[in-house]
């Protein structure tokens, strides 16, 4: 057999039996009164079954008894919750009244229920090994005291007729033979309920075990994601700040350089070095704050990506004093968040580089909505360049946008020629 699970779960199993067993026989009480009127001789076999299952879930609730039996207290239960239905059914062999439910085969109905819970929690903690022994326990129990035991009853409690002081009745051998019959019938219906039952659960708990494998591959998967993210977004803020803060200290050390050298020659040439030095330190200080800012990509948790790629178009192309063709429809469905995260920054990346290094003087955003896809297309009429080359230097913005595609299950493609404009477009399937 296999270890029982845990204690929580073994002990909500034995108090969820509990009280279907005094809920079972709380409704038999109200079948028989209302079918024959009264009990019947039957006060006996309510009082002992009664007091049997508040016993049962009087032990279910009291967590020391577990503690100390250990391995023992499950099968103690169960052959409590199975022993005491057999005994009080061969306890009343003898004292059938008329009607269906006091016949031999009524006598095993009114058993069945108990038993039937007894077998789901043998199924449930022990598998097919716990049927068997389960069933097997449950057959050799009844047809010991049928064989042995009720005779003895049946001896004392059946009155012998003056002629044959000593004979059992042949109602009381039919009683007998009824119940072994029906006990291997039983015991036959155990085995195959039981069978299923313990199929089913270990389909389930096959189940759970590859729900939680894949549970744990995915925030396996999360946390290298959120890594390979924080990495990234480390190579395209290196790129910003080169392509700004970089670029502008790289500058304005030439231009004090040069200043230095004109300090004591020409005045008049070192002011004005002086000035373009000034004017390239606060346009590097504008290109800084922009690129911090673009880094947090707060309009898309405070606009939404629809009105967030307008702001960002319409600031670009002001900045840059361009033609601005935008086309963004309108209502924007749902879109996860990692597909607007992937669109806004890849839609911000291509306008930056058309503002910074294409020198272009029309822009085109347009995001485009089909059945099962969205494609964002951002096109300027600048320099070009070479795609292939750029890949090989290196460009952190070109490699940062192919993977922000990857990463959202899209695709990106580059369309330049020196000379003839640059076109992105990048298409993420099944993202409506």
């Amino acid at each position: 057999m296999s270890k029982p699970n845990n204690v929580p779960e073994l002990q909500r199993l034995l108090r969820t039996a509990g009280w279907l067993w005094l809920g079972y026989l709380a409704a038999l009480m109200l079948i028989d009164w209302i079918i024959y009127q009264a009990f019947q001789h039957m006060e006996f076999y309510y009082i002992v079954n009664g007091l049997a299952a508040l016993v049962f879930l009087g032990l279910a609730y009291w967590g020391v008894l577990e503690r100390w039996l250990k391995k023992a207290y499950l099968p103690l239960a169960l052959a409590w919750i199975v022993g005491l239905p057999l005994v009080m059914n061969s306890l009343m062999l003898s004292g059938f009244q008329s009607g269906p439910m006091f016949s031999p085969e009524g006598m095993a109905l009114r058993q069945l229920p108990v038993l039937f819970v007894a077998l789901v929690i043998t199924a449930w903690q022990y598998g097919l090994a716990g049927v068997i022994v389960f069933s097997g326990f449950t057959v050799l129990l009844e047809l010991f005291l049928v064989i042995f035991v009720s005779p003895l009853i049946v001896f004392v409690s059946v009155a012998p007729p003056p002629s044959a002081p000593h004979e059992f009745s042949p109602t009381s051998f039919r009683s007998v033979d009824m119940f072994i019959v029906l006990a291997l019938v039983r015991t036959v219906s155990f085995m195959v309920v039981g069978t299923f039952f313990s199929q089913l659960i270990n389909r389930l708990r096959l189940q759970q075990r590859s729900l939680a494998e894949a549970n744990a591959r995915l925030t396996h998967y999360a946390s290298t994601l959120e890594s390979l993210t924080v990495s990234r977004e480390r190579n395209r803020m290196a790129h910003e700040l080169h392509d700004t803060l970089a670029h502008s200290l790289t500058a304005l050390s030439v231009q004090l350089e040069t200043v230095k050298a004109y300090w004591s020659v020409d005045n008049q040439k070192s002011r004005e070095l002086l000035d373009q030095s000034l004017t390239a330190t606060r346009s590097g200080l504008e290109e800084t704050r922009r690129a911090l800012k673009s880094l947090r990509a707060t309009p898309l948790e405070e606009m939404g990506l629809r009105l967030a790629l307008r702001q960002l178009a319409e600031s670009a192309a002001k900045r840059g004093s361009l033609d601005l063709e935008l086309a963004l429809p309108d209502p924007l469905p749902y879109l996860s968040p990692d597909v607007e995260q992937c669109i806004y920054r890849i839609a911000q990346e291509s306008i930056e580089n058309a503002l910074a290094h294409a020198g272009a003087k029309h822009l085109t955003v347009i995001l485009a909505l089909e059945s099962q896809s969205v494609t964002l297309t951002v096109r300027d009429d600048g320099k070009g360049f070479d795609p292939a080359q750029a890949e090989k230097a290196g460009h952190f913005g070109l490699m940062g946008m192919r993977e922000r595609a990857e990463i959202a299950g899209g695709t990106l493609s580059v369309d330049s020629h020196p000379g003839a404009g640059t076109t992105v477009i990048l298409t993420i399937g099944a993202a409506l």
